[in-house]
């Protein structure tokens, strides 16, 4: 009969790629039970999809049966590793309080230019920022904040060389149009644009951070499950119009956040152009998009409901020229935004004290 020791000797030959060192030396063997004709292994996976537990789960039986050379038989579970204990083991980007994603299931909802508000709202309210732009074939944020054509340089921190993220509007930001020709398309397989998105993550000189936003591409993918794996996320905002094309495919970017391994805390759905109010015609509001969709849905599915925010040419024209409209406290629109800001906050600090 095999000793305990022998098993976890040969599953130390066994690398996780995520912790970067073997699965015994990174605490990933949860149980271990040795009988006569059997092993039982549970593996506990900081990767969440499926099909890497799969990949982990096949290495262990066939490492166990191959070197230990008899006809024991293995039976391994590789499960997901909740939240909250991926959240206790983070390395990456230990001085940032808050690392929350912005999230949306269909393009063309908004989502950059609330996420560019947020983040320069947070800072007006005193918060230290940082955003990422990880829509990786669609980078708008050097536009949104007016740096357009910068490079960021390498700076010295200790023995590393970090990536010194631009500043602009008390944000820090990096986004892959800094390093990418604006005029043409980024054309990468999703494990480039992994890469690339990895390498903003742990490769930025950060520093000391309230809150790290991350304005993700459109839909479910490669990105977002690389996001995923590098760094456990404090919450996601999830930002949809009104009509049920867009609430359709919000439904689906929420329940992917909340899929065994994940699940990340939904901070609350904003509804982005609920409404349209013409100049000329200031107390008329019409629906184009349909009328309290997100909202509706965030009441159904007993999510935070964090704000509306009204289809106004103003965002598009702040947007356009770098200076995001929350910038415009006397506005209606910078009113909207500021209490936007400040219902994330609120939303965001329940979460931390219901853990």
């Amino acid at each position: 009969m095999n000793t305990r020791e022998e098993v976890l000797e040969i599953l130390s030959k066994i690398p996780d790629p995520e912790a970067k060192t073997d699965i015994v030396s990174a605490n990933l063997v949860s149980s271990l039970t040795i009988e006569k004709d059997l092993i039982t292994v549970e593996i506990s996976s900081t990767n969440p999809a499926l099909h890497a537990r799969k990949r982990m789960e096949e290495a262990v039986v066939f490492r166990l049966q191959s070197e230990l050379r008899l006809k024991t038989e293995v039976h391994c579970i590789v499960r997901a590793m909740k939240g909250e204990e991926r959240n206790a083991r983070r390395s990456v980007l230990p001085d940032v309080k808050h690392i929350i994603a912005i999230a949306s299931g269909k393009g063309g909802v908004g989502k950059s230019t609330l996420t560019a508000n947020l983040a320069v709202g947070l800072a007006a309210e005193g918060y230290t920022v940082g955003l990422i732009d990880a829509d990786i074939y669609g980078p708008s944020m050097p536009t949104m904040f007016d740096v357009q054509g910068q490079r960021p340089h390498l700076t010295s921190v200790g023995e590393k060389s970090l990536i010194e993220p631009i500043s602009n509007h008390g944000v820090k930001l990096l986004s892959i149009g800094f390093f990418t020709d604006q005029d043409n398309a980024v054309v990468w397989r999703g494990p480039m644009a992994s890469k690339a998105l990895t390498q903003m993550i742990t490769e930025g000189n950060w520093g000391v951070l309230d809150f790290l936003l991350i304005d993700l591409p459109p839909g479910t993918g490669d990105i977002h499950l690389s996001l995923a794996q590098t760094l456990p996320l404090d919450g996601v905002v999830i930002v949809s119009t009104p009509q049920e094309v867009a609430l359709a495919d919000a439904r689906r970017g929420i329940n992917m956040f909340s899929i065994e391994g994940l699940n990340v805390p939904i901070v609350g759905i904003v509804e982005n152009m609920a409404w349209f109010t013409p100049a000329e015609l200031p107390e008329n509001r019409y629906y184009l998009f349909g009328r309290d969709g997100a909202k509706n849905l965030a009441h159904g599915l007993n999510i935070p409901f964090l704000g509306a925010i009204p289809l106004v040419q103003s965002i598009r024209e702040a947007g356009d020229v770098g200076r995001p409209a929350v910038l415009q406290k006397a506005s209606p629109i910078g009113i909207a935004f500021t209490d936007l800001v400040r219902t994330f906050v609120k939303e965001l600090a329940s979460i931390k004290n219901k853990k």
